[in-house]
This record gives structure tokens, sequence and C-alpha cells, in this order.
């Protein structure tokens, strides 16, 4: 985001007043035409207040001119530097809402008053933070530390005397860092705030606030402004912005404090007065002595020109910039050697100030030195860790390939990967800092644990998963083919074989478990897991093959029904009992039935196939021998001593496989009675015996003039011959087995051929008896219609013959079911 920096126009009225001058002289008259001015008194509470202190020569003016648009003098820097601003100025922030007023105070620790003249600095510091709700702290970044340059011992008078003369009221700090280097602002805002803790909690504090909190009396902020003569672009942009903090200030949560005990606008010019005036009887304030205050800033430069040294140091340049990417070997050597050198020099240039002073800068310029230069520790560790973790993993695994238990070969090689960090580490320490190593070889020693913990669970699952395979491959198909076979072993069968082969798996399993060490209760959970995932194997095949037990029955039925003891294929001749070869086929799949309603791999009894038998099969037979009770055994989801996780087909189920079987087998039985009628009804031509009888009575007229005129009877015979020939040759009953209209059909397109070829015949084998008769005295040949008679009989008996066992062959069977 862009900040529009606000530039004051000539035009602008900030009526700029010199409300105190440097003798401490305040201008009452002047305030009140400046109240006047600005019409201050309207504002009744809605105005705030704010201050700026700071050393000499730094800014102070220049930076309230760019973020109030006020007008206050300048220093000359073509002059050289001198002292400005006397005493404390006032005036009005251009372009703020609400109204702000702002005070420009005489710089601190300034040549004019002099070394002991600092009754001034001290008074009118005190008087900005009684008086403003917001106080701006001009400093350098490179005095950040410094007591002088800070402020802190100027803070310190001030903390105290505030307490003893006024009532708690919040007033915001902001320290502002002029010329902002290199070094972040997050790492210079705890500085300053640390030291500013310290100084209100060494700060005597009278009984009433003995444990009030800074926070009580201040917020703290910081910020950091860029050099305006280097960098005046960037200068004036972060004024900008800082500018748009001081809007609305005194609205909740705005910049200012809680306000407490502000007094109207109106009686601004009085409140200040008084408070001006018990500021100036007071005598008790007091800063350290010049001495102390000159070894303090000296030292701080000498330690800040020792650290930018250190900084620009070639050899550390070079040392961080490869630690970043690689190990450094005799790291902690060559960092002891650059540190000794700096802190060296140190020690030689500030050894005639103040010892108190002089050790206490040393130690500030140490830990500033051991904070640098600690990152570049970290990643030597960091290089270590990695290291030694790399070299593990590759001695882990070469063991495991060699063999060797997986529990000893982790022991082993943790011990020796420990031992090479510790040595490692102990090569990167520094004689300047006591830094602890350990955390990182906790670290390590976590990330060993991991991989082992990985490796670990890989190979175990790899073994789990190898039995579990071996199991299915030895389960599976076995188990199939029994349920396909079923019968009264089929349980027992297969509880021997899942016995045995888990048995084997689980034998074979636990000695993979020898090397990994692991407890007794981890071990037996994964052999009990093995044996569960065998158990479930037999129990998924089950479930699986009871989702197809309606096709196993209907091919159990066909198979029974349709062939003999001796596996042969059925031929329904008339004899066989359909009723009770259809009673035995559904009883056996019925049985298949049963076998397959439940899992049965525990030694517990059922009475599921009896309960089948009786309710399917034989249902008379049960209801009779349950005649007390009505209810229908199969409407229950449950089965009698049968849980439901050991259930595949409840009762209700099995009553519809059935009905369904029932309505598909139905069919299959029905042909087999079709073509058993039909094979008695081609086995018996003669009519029944009532017929005979009523032919023997009604005909007996007939019969006795046969018997007078023979004649009659050889006409009979002969057209008997001729019908029976008719018969053979056009095959009526073949004829009429697809219906009566189509025989009728078949029959005359084939009669007038079949007439003329009959009499064909006749008349060639007429022919072939007058031109072939022999003198020798041979008995006469028979007739010729007798001949044809007779041919036409024996082929009347072979067809006929045909015809009986045209029911027995397979196809004709297969076409009728």
């Amino acid at each position: 985001m862009t900040w529009i920096l606000y530039v004051p126009d000539k035009s602008d009225n900030c009526c700029s007043t010199h409300l105190i001058d440097g003798d401490g002289e305040f201008n009452a008259g002047g305030i009140d035409n400046f109240m006047k001015e600005v019409k201050l008194a309207e504002c009744g509470l809605s105005y705030a207040v704010a201050a700026i202190m700071g050393p000499q020569s730094s800014g102070k003016s220049t930076l309230l001119n760019h973020l109030f648009g006020t007008n206050f003098r300048e220093m000359d820097a073509f002059r050289g530097r001198s002292q400005t601003t006397k005493g404390i100025w006032l005036a009005h922030c251009v372009g703020i809402e609400p109204c702000t007023l702002v005070m420009d105070l005489e710089g601190t620790d300034g040549r004019e008053r002099g070394e002991d003249d600092t009754a001034f600095e001290k008074q009118s510091a005190l008087f900005a933070l009684a008086v403003s709700d917001i106080v701006l702290i001009n400093m350098w970044c490179h005095d950040i530390g410094r007591e002088q340059a800070a402020n802190k011992p100027l803070l310190k008078t001030v903390f105290q005397v505030m307490m003893r003369l006024f009532s708690p009221r919040k007033t915001t700090l902001i320290f502002v860092i002029r010329d902002k280097t290199r070094t972040p602002l997050e790492n210079l805002e705890p500085v300053l705030r640390e030291d500013i803790q310290k100084i209100w909690d060494a700060v005597p504090k009278p009984e009433a606030h003995r444990e009030t909190p800074l926070s009580e009396f201040f917020n703290v902020e910081v910020v950091a402004l860029s050099s305006f003569e280097e960098k005046e672009e960037q200068f004036r942009e972060q004024v900008a912005s800082l500018r748009q903090r001081f809007f609305h200030s005194i609205a909740p949560g705005g910049l200012a404090g809680d306000r407490r005990g502000v007094v109207p606008a109106s009686g601004f010019s009085f409140s200040a007065q008084q408070i001006w005036k018990v500021i100036k009887e007071n005598k008790d304030l007091d800063l350290p002595a010049h001495k102390v205050m000159v070894a303090t800033v000296r030292c701080e430069e000498i330690a800040n020109e020792k650290f930018s040294s250190f900084i620009e140091n070639e050899e550390w340049h070079e040392l961080e910039q490869t630690v970043q990417y690689q190990s450094v070997p005799g790291f902690g050597r060559k960092l002891t050697s650059i540190l000794n050198v700096c802190l060296s020099e140190y020690d030689a240039e500030a050894t005639y100030f103040d010892e108190g002073v002089r050790t206490s800068k040393r130690k500030q310029l140490e830990d500033k030195l051991l904070q640098l230069v600690q990152p570049a520790y970290q990643f030597m560790l960091g290089h270590i860790r990695s290291g030694t973790l790399d070299k593990f993993k590759e001695a882990f695994d070469t063991a495991l390939k060699e063999g060797k238990g997986f529990a000893s070969a982790a022991r082993d090689c943790t011990e020796y990967s420990i031992l090479q960090f510790d040595e490692a580490s102990a090569g990167a320490d520094i004689d300047q800092a006591n830094w602890d190593s350990s955390k990182v070889r906790e670290k390590l020693r976590r990330d060993i644990d991991a991989h082992i913990t990985a490796v670990r669970g890989a190979n175990l699952s790899e073994l789990t998963s190898l039995y579990e395979t071996k199991l299915n491959e030895a389960l599976a198909d076995p188990v199939e083919a029994l349920f396909d076979g079923a019968s009264n072993d089929t349980w027992p069968a297969i509880k021997k074989l899942l016995r045995r082969e888990t048995e084997t798996a689980v034998t074979g399993f636990s000695n993979e478990l020898l090397g990994f060490e692991m407890d007794e209760a981890t071990k037996n959970k994964m052999l009990s897991n093995l044996e569960n995932h065998a158990r479930g194997i037999v129990e998924a095949k089950a479930k699986e093959e009871a989702g197809r037990v309606l096709i196993r029955m209907k091919d159990r039925f066909s198979t029974l029904f349709s062939h003999d003891a001796e596996s042969m294929p059925r031929i329904w001749t008339g004899k066989e009992d359909i009723r009770a070869i259809t009673k035995t086929a559904r009883s056996a799949s019925v049985k298949l039935l049963s076998i397959m309603a439940a899992i049965r791999l525990d030694d517990e009894a059922d009475n599921i196939e009896s309960t089948l038998s009786l309710a399917l099969v034989d249902p008379k037979a049960s209801a009779s021998s349950n005649k007390s009770i009505s209810a229908d055994p199969l409407a229950s989801s449950t089965w009698d001593k049968v849980p439901s996780s050991k259930t595949l087909l409840t009762p209700v189920q099995c009553k519809s496989l059935w009905r369904q079987f029932k309505t598909e087998t139905e069919y299959t039985v029905g042909q087999a009675i079709a073509a058993q009628e039909a094979s008695r009804r081609n086995n018996n031509w003669l009519p029944p015996p009532w017929a005979i009888l009523a032919l023997l009575i009604l005909g007996f007229n007939e019969f006795m003039t046969l018997l007078r005129n023979p004649l009659y009877l050889g006409v009979i015979f002969i057209a008997f011959l001729l019908f029976k020939a008719l018969w053979v040759q056009l095959d009526v009953a073949d004829a009429f087995r697809n219906g009566a209209l189509p025989g009728i059909l078949a029959l005359s397109t084939k009669l007038v051929p079949t007439v003329m070829n009959i009499l064909k015949k006749l008349a060639d084998e007429g022919q072939t008896s007058g031109g072939s008769a022999a003198p020798q005295n041979n008995p006469p040949p028979p007739p010729k219609t007798l001949q044809s008679g007779l041919s036409s009989s024996a082929s009347s008996e072979v067809i006929s013959s045909e015809n009986k066992n045209e029911y027995s062959s397979p196809s004709t069977h297969q076409k009728l079911q």
C-alpha cells in the first residue's frame, strides 16, 4: 500500500507558538492566543496532544514538519550541527482529525547547555509525558543499546517522578528509529522493549504503585524510518504511513492512550501552566554522572565498530557461506579464533574506560556476536545430523541384508551412529559459548527411531502379506472344491484343512518374528490376526458359494435326475419311478442347501438339515409330526442354535430359494413324464381288452361269413398286406407325431406316389418271376402279392422296432429334456 505524503502549504495555519522558552518561562499569553486561533475551546474532549523528544540535531523538527505539516525551524546542515529548537514549541497539526497539538522539545545532550545543566532536559521530558497522549522518542538506529543516546537514564528518572507527581494516565510511547540500517525491525524492537521493561522494574515505586505494571502507564510502540538525506523518497513514504495512524487517534483502539483524567479543551492552558509549575519546583531530578555517560557512549561505539568489523570479516563471511551448504571440517576451531580476535581488539581499545561500563558493553558485544554466529552453528549441527542419519540408514540396510536379526541390527547401528554424532558435534563447539547440542542429538535419535519404526512396519507388513497370500493359495481353491461336492463330510474336511494350513502358516510366521524381539502380547496378537485371516478366507469363500447355491442346487438336481447310479444318461422307457427319482434328487439339493446355510467351523451341532428336509422335501410328514405347531418352521430370520454371525442363508431365504428351485426344475420333471408316456404309447399297439371283446361279439356274423366263403379271407388278407405296405411306406406314425393336421397334409402329398411305387414294384416282380421260370421240378414260388406282403411285413417289423427304440437315443432324450 502506498501512502500519499501531506505537503504543507504556506496558507495552512499551523499556528506554531513558543510555549516555554529556553530559560523555562511559560508563555501564557502565547498559548491563549494559540487556543483562540485554532478554536481549541470548541473541541471539548475531542483533541489529542503529541510531543517529540530526543537527542539534539537528531531530526526531530524535520520529522514533525513532514509528519504533521508544521513549520518548526529545522537545522541547516551546511552551517554545522548546532542547537535549533530552544525550549518547547507548540503547533497545530494540519489536516488531521480530531484536532491534534504537537510539541517540539529542545534536544537533549546539547553542548550549548553543557555537561552539568541537564535540569531543563529532565523538566521538559517530564512535562511532555505529563501533558501528551502520544510521545515520540527520536533516536538513531546505531544508538540502540546506548544508555544516553537511547534516553534510558532520562526515562528512568521520568518514570519515577511521574508516578510521584501525577495520577496514573496511560501514554503511548513511540520510539522512532532513524536512519534504519539492514538490521530488521523485528530484531531491534525486542531490545528496546526489554530495556524499557528493565528500567520500569528497577525504578523505586511508591507503595500505591509498587505492583502497577508498565502497561498501566504506557503503550510502547516502535517504528523505523530510513535516512532522510540518503533515501528521501523512502523516508517520505514511511512518514506518510505513520501519519495515517494519527487520524482518529482518540477513538477506541486508536493510537492515544485510554485518556483517563483528560481535561476539557477549554482548560488546557491552565492545566499546562499548573503542570509546568509543579515540575519547576521539583529539585530531585538528576541524571547519571557525565563520565559514566561518556564511557557508555564510547564503549558502545567501540563495540559497534568491532561488531561491524566482524560482519565484514572475509574469513567469517566465507565460513558462513560454506556452512549453509555443506559441513566444514574444524568449524568450531575456526570460529573460536575469529571471535577471539574481535573481542581482543575491543579489550585493547576500551581498557581505559569505566570498568563496569566496559565489562557490560563487552558482554553485550559478545552476546550479539554469539547471536550472529549461532545460525551457522545450527547449520553445522544440521549437516552433522543429516550425515549421521544417512550413514545409519546405509549400515542398517547392510546389516539386514546380511541376515542379522532386526532388533540387534537396529540396536548396534543406533549406538554407533549416536557415538559418531557426539564426536562430530564436539568438534563444532566454540569456546565463547556453552551451547547445548542435546536437542539436535535428540532429533537425530527421533529420526533414527522413526526410520527403524518405518522399516520394521514395512518388513512386518511384507511378512504378513506373504503368509496371508500363502494361506489364500492353500485354502481358497480347495475350499471351493469341497463346497462343489458338498456332502456330510464337507465342513469336517474344511475344518481339517483350515487347521492344518493355519498351523503351518503360524509356525513359519512365528519363526520369522523371532528376529524382531517383540513382546509376547504383540507377537500373539499378530499370530491371532493371521489365524483370523485364515478363518476369514474360509468364511468369505463360504459366503461367495452361498451366493451361488441356487445354481449348484439345479446342477446337482439335474445330475441325479438325468443320470443313473453309474452316471450314465437315463433312458425314460416307462419303467422308471419318476416320483422317487425326483424326491431323491430334491433331497440331495436340500442337503446342499443345508450345508451352505451356515458356517460350521466350530464343533457345535445344529438341526438345519432336518428342518429343511421336513419343511421342503416332506412337508406332510412335518405337519403330521408337529400337529400342535401350526407355524411354518422356515418363517424366521434365524436358525435355532446358530448365531447370526455364522448364518449364510436365513430360513426365509432358504424357503425363497427352494420355491425358485422348484419352479425352475419342474420343467425337467414334466419333460421326463412326457417322454415316459410317449414311450408307453409307442410300445402298445393292441387295442384295449374291452375293444377286443366288442369286436368278437359284434363281428361274430362277419367271421362266420368268412369261414363259409374263403375267397373273402384271401381278399381281406391281400388288402391287409397292401394297407400294411402303405402304412410302412408312408410312415404314418411319424407323420402324426407332430399333430393331426400336419400329418394329414404330409400323407396327402405322399399317398399317390407311394401307391404308384407299390404297383410298379408288383409289376416288376411279376415280370421277373415269368422270365426266369426253370424246367426243374421246383416248388412253385409264392404269389407276388404274398412276397410283397412278406416284404412289407418285414419292413414294418424293422420300422416298428426302430420306433420302439426311438426314445432310447441320447439325442432324443436330450430333446425331451
